[in-house]
Order: structure tokens, then sequence, then C-alpha cells
């Protein structure tokens, strides 16, 4: 068996997958390999992941690679982390949007921000895609952790025609968050979510049979810490009657309501931590973990390597589905796949989250039945955004790209369709390295951009809740009291 890391440069994550798969007594016979386009990453990641490796006397040698080919040839699981165009694409995702008044706190899964991403991401995956065809193992699987995550799983299945499955780790921190507010412990807790990525609805939570679903709204409000902190999943739970899975910030960019004027904002976030709804709070994190090789790396290596004893393996659902497909061991977890039917009213060509079942036959997905009616609408006006950006992303068609820039909740309730052409056109011609299959829109997109008669923007608007970056010392003060991981507990 061959696992094929694709964007692993990215350490903290990396390590993090390749520990839980080295927990795993049945996986220590694989073959592995760790590809990224950046030489100076990759070196390093494979230097303290063989070091952990060798500390816990497992004799696998890492393949290192910058050539996916050979990283791809016969694997039997692709697990997918790249992130196109890097920091530099992302700092247009969120400032080219705020001269345009659309203030994101995340803006890589919805928004302006998370439609662009997704043209520049879709357009490579393909390009993986039909690698994997042609060199991977017979039914490769690909496990896809890249945002947005439900449109690039819907254009690998669909466009690229490898099986694959979208994962994230935003129902399993809700998760712990709930058992904290009923105070009872997760374990002891049956939980189903249902929806669409970063728009899943917790639609039942259990404890011995009872449903207590309905008692979520009278704690939360009562909560000391969440009351402030998780303001906009509070609201929606009032109004909709479900708890979403998705974090303060990442939902507040998804919905029409909670950002559009920038004099209530503050009111709906908090600015304890950037997922709370800080404006372009992700990039600046991420701009704060720039030089993270240089200034961390050395210091981590003085720390003791991981042990493979189960006790630093993650949640992540990574490593539990390729356990169960090659032991047998059956194991539950919420992945996005295709629709076909599994949530009713919502269209089946589509990528929804929902409960799975994995063990050596395979991914099971069972019938959810219909979502409530008003998660399925606001699930059902994201899904036609991604639908209409996956195409654009597919065909390169600026148009098709443009209206669903518009139809997009935040942005359609921010920018008027003059707006939106212009933002789009301009987002286009800066980001046109990543955008191969818009070469020629961005041509007509740069002649639109130099006629003179361009709309005025705020060139110089941060938004309404933009923090300023850490200095290296700010942030070596700050990083113990974090744990970037999901660990059990």
């Amino acid at each position: 068996m061959k696992i094929a890391f694709i964007g692993a440069g990215s350490l903290i994550f990396t390590r993090t997958l390749f520990t839980d798969l080295m927990s795993v007594e049945a996986l220590r016979d694989a073959e592995i390999a760790f590809c990224d386009i950046n030489p100076f990453n990759l070196e390093k990641v494979t230097q303290i992941c063989q070091r952990d490796l060798d500390y816990n006397q497992i004799p696998i040698q890492i393949q290192p690679t910058l050539d996916r080919r050979e990283a791809f040839k016969d694997a039997n699981y692709i697990v997918n982390c790249v992130r196109i165009g890097g920091l530099e694409a992302f700092e247009m995702d969120i400032d080219i949007p705020l001269k345009y008044g659309v203030d994101q706190c995340v803006g890589d899964t919805l928004c302006i921000g998370g439609i662009m991403y997704g043209q520049r991401v879709i357009a490579e995956l393909l390009d993986f895609c039909k690698d994997i065809r042609e060199v991977a193992a017979p039914d490769a699987l690909m496990l896809n952790y890249s945002n947005p995550n439900a449109m690039a799983t819907w254009a690998c299945n669909k466009y690229g025609k490898v099986p694959t499955i979208g994962l994230c780790h935003g129902e399993i921190h809700g998760e712990f968050q709930i058992a904290e507010v009923l105070g009872i412990p997760r374990d002891e807790l049956d939980i189903i979510c249902a929806g669409i990525n970063h728009q899943t609805w917790y639609i039942s939570i259990k404890h011995n049979g009872q449903e207590l679903k309905d008692q979520l709204l009278e704690k939360y409000e009562n909560h000391p810490r969440y009351k402030e902190e998780e303001k906009v999943r509070i609201d929606m739970l009032r109004r909709f009657g479900y708890y979403s899975t998705e974090s303060n910030g990442h939902l507040s960019e998804y919905l029409a309501w909670y950002r559009k004027r920038p004099d209530e904002i503050k009111g709906w976030i908090s600015l304890d931590s950037w997922i709370l709804g800080e404006t372009g709070g992700y990039l600046r994190v991420t701009r704060e973990g720039r030089h993270w090789f240089d200034q961390e790396f050395p210091k981590l290596l003085e720390e003791p390597p991981k042990k493979y004893d189960g006790s630093a393996r993650s949640l992540e659902h990574g490593s539990y589905i390729i356990e169960s497909l090659e032991t047998g061991k059956m194991y539950r977890g919420h992945f996005n796949v295709m629709n076909e039917g599994c949530i009713t009213n919502l269209p089946a060509e589509s990528v929804v989250e929902v409960p799975c079942y994995v063990d050596g036959n395979g991914i099971s997905v069972p019938k959810i039945g219909d979502l409530p009616l008003g998660c399925a609408a606001v699930c059902s006006q994201s899904i036609w955004v991604q639908k209409l950006a996956v195409e654009a992303a597919v065909e390169g068609d600026a148009t098709i790209l443009k209206q669903a820039a518009l139809m997009d909740p935040l942005t359609g309730a921010v920018c008027n369709p003059p707006e939106v052409w212009q933002m789009v056109d301009e987002m286009l011609v800066a980001q046109a390295e990543w955008l191969p299959q818009y070469k020629e829109e961005i041509e007509l997109a740069k002649a639109r951009l130099a006629s003179g008669h361009l709309i005025p923007t705020r060139e110089n608007y941060r938004g309404a809740a933009r923090l300023h970056e850490k200095s290296i010392e700010e942030i070596n003060a700050e990083r113990a009291q974090y744990d970037l991981t999901a660990k059990k507990e």
C-alpha cells in the first residue's frame, strides 16, 4: 500500500496526519511519499517526520519529491493539503474585496474570497486528477483537505473522475463545545450532523436515547463565554432552531445578514480570537506564521519526537478512514460526499457533509432524508453559488464566475452588479498566474480596467474589525497558549 501527501510542506498539518497514520500498527508497512512545490519546506517536514519514525523504530523511509507524478505512482491513497497561490493570492482574496466593502473573516470557502480560491484550486486539482488516473493504483482514493472543500470535492468527483472524499474538522470542534455546554462528556453523546461543508447543522444530539438539541439555545444564551463569542451561531440557532458546526467568524461571512453593515459587524463578532470574526483574521495569523520554519523549526527539533503509541493520534478523519478500509474495522465520521439523494431536499448534484460508515467493504452513505426547511434553504443558496463557481472554474467562463459572486449572500448584500463585475475583473487580473483557464478572459478584463471608466473604490479601507499583525516577539509569547491540532480528550 502507498500513501501520497500532496502539499506536504504544511508542517503542523502534515505531521499531525502522518502521526495519526503511524499510530495504527497495521499501516506501518505503507510506502509514504511527500510532495510539495517548496523544496525547503518539504525537506524540513520530511526531516521531522523521519525523526519521529526512527524514534519509534518503524522501518519506513519517507520519499520526498517535487514531482507529483512520482508521488502519485501506484498510490492507493492521496492526501491533498495544497493551498494554490499561497499567501500572495490569499492576500488578494481578502484585500481586493475590502476595497468594495466586502469584509471577510476567512475567505476560503464561500464569499468572493472562497469563490476565487476555488478557481485556483480546481484548475490545479483537475491536473492532479489526470495524473492520478494515469499513474496511481486503480480506484485510488483522494482524501481532500483543501478548501473550498465542497467545490474542490465536487470538481474532483464530477470532472476529475477520481473518487474523492472531503474532510473537515469543524464538526469535531463543535461536538466538544456542545458537550461542554450540556455538561456531558463528548463520548457519551450521539451526534448527527447534516448539511454542507461549513454550513452543517447538529440535527440530533442524544444522551442515553434522550434528544437534547432543544436545550441548546438556553444553554448557549446563558453560557458565560459562548454567549459573547458565538453571537452569530446563537442567533442562527434562535432563528432556525439548529446549531451550526461552523465557527462564528466563518459562519458570519456565509450569510447575507451579519457583515454587510460595517457599523454592525463588531456587535456580531468577538476579537478574542481570529476565528470569531476578525476582519481578515485567518490572513493575519497566516502572515504572522510566514517565518515559522525560520523561527520555530529549530525549537521543534529540541522537543521530544512524537510517540506512535496512540497517545498523539488526533481526531482528524483521514487515518480512521484508511485504517477501516485496510483492516475492516468500522468507523463512523462526518464526511463531504456527493449527495445523490442522501439529503432529499438538497440538489442531488451537490456535495453534502453527512455521517458515513467505513469498513472493509468501502464507504457507506446512509439516507438522511429532508433537512429542516430553513436549514435546507440556507444550504441551497450556497450550493448554487458553489455550482456556478465549479462550472466557471472548469470552463474558464468569467460570466458564470461573476454570476457566482453576485449570487453569493454576503457579496450580493454589499455590492451591486457593476461593482461585482469590476471586482471580479480586478481579481482575475491580479491572480492571473494561478488561473490558466481564464487566459483569454483576463486579457479582456485588463482592457476593461484600462478603459478609465471605473467605479470608485475605498483603496485604503482595512475593514470594520482588523487587528494589527503581531511581531515575532509577540507570537513567541503567545504560541504556548494554543493547541493547533484536535486531540483526544
